[in-house]
């Protein structure tokens, strides 16, 4: 684990990339049809109908994806012991189909864990941006990280 980020590795006030993410019809349609079956999340022609104005992403679907964006910048080669929640979030407009997303985590805390000794809590502040550079999602959690030295 000496080559993964640990508790020790995060500062206050570090910005960290979270990279880009394609947004497609078909992905939006399948999750929806999963979990969030709602006209303008699953039928273009409703969606363009309806006060979102086309087809967009489920509220979820938008926090799944910014989930995997987390994973691919720092969270896969982390020493992460899970969270234990968001404290907010907030969809600001609609996630469409064909928009490319990109977001940046800035790190808002840190601190050891006072009931358990291997554990730092990072709280950290993620934000999600289409290409034109208008913000999309704005959410606020923890992500627990293992410390090196106990």
């Amino acid at each position: 684990m000496a080559d993964l980020l640990h508790y020790e590795d995060y500062r206050i006030g570090q910005v960290l990339d979270l990279g880009s993410y394609a947004v497609s019809a078909d992905e939006i349609k399948a999750f929806a049809a999963e979990f969030d079956p709602q006209p303008f999340h699953m039928d273009e022609e409703a969606a363009k109908a309806s006060i979102l104005g086309g087809l967009c992403a489920s509220g979820w679907h938008s926090c799944a994806m910014l989930m995997r964006m987390i994973v691919n910048s720092y969270l896969g080669n982390s020493a992460g012991m899970g969270s234990n929640g968001l404290e907010e979030v907030k969809w600001l407009r609609p996630v469409f189909a064909g928009e490319t997303l990109s977001g940046k985590a800035t790190i808002l805390s840190v601190r050891r864990s006072a009931k358990c000794a291997e554990m730092g809590i990072v709280q950290i502040h993620w934000e999600v941006f289409n290409q034109e550079g208008e913000q999309k999602l704005d959410v606020t959690g923890i992500n627990f990280m293992r410390v090196r030295q106990t």
